[in-house]
């Protein structure tokens, strides 16, 4: 399953839940902590604190940051499903 770690209120992160309700996939969010000094399990994934953050096991995605990367990547393969 698609997992998204998000942060309420954040925009970027609403731009890629839009896209993920649109494709209509179910996906599985993580509420982060509003402070990036507590967000290790997100740093691990990615390699940075911000958010969103996409992992998508079925792809081999572990932890595609930037919310136009994720919407391009959903787009380009789920669009068609």
């Amino acid at each position: 399953m698609i997992e998204l770690f998000s942060l309420s209120g954040c925009p970027f992160c609403a731009k890629v839940e839009a896209k993920l309700d649109e494709l209509g996939l179910e996906y599985e969010r993580h509420e982060v902590p509003r402070a990036r000094a507590n967000r290790d399990h997100v740093q691990e994934l990615s390699g940075q604190r911000g958010v969103p953050v996409l992992v998508d096991p079925a792809h081999d995605v572990t932890g595609m940051p930037e919310s136009d990367d994720i919407v391009a990547y959903l787009e380009e393969t789920y669009s068609g499903e």
